[in-house]
């Protein structure tokens, strides 16, 4: 009576068990990169220049008159100084 309930799985079913375990493992890692933080991608400190430094170099190539620039950087510097 060996064998009466089968030979046990065929190879189908040893590569669909071991894809589903791949990937059930896959998810896992990726949902645990995905949460942990400063993950994703995004950076804390922006890259590139600051506001104050675009409102300075518009200023210099003519883009803003003083009046403008002025006031547009009082308003970034209270509004930096506001956010801390």
């Amino acid at each position: 009576m060996m064998g009466w309930y089968g030979g046990g799985m065929d190879p189908f079913g040893w590569l669909a068990m071991g894809v589903f375990w791949l990937c059930l493992l896959g998810l896992i890692v990726w949902l645990v990169v995905r949460l942990l933080p400063g993950s994703g991608g995004a950076t804390i400190r922006p890259v590139g220049e600051s506001a104050v430094e675009i409102l300075d170099r518009r200023l210099a190539s003519g883009e803003i008159d003083l009046q403008a620039w002025q006031a547009q950087r009082s308003a970034l510097l209270t509004a930096q100084r506001d956010r801390k």
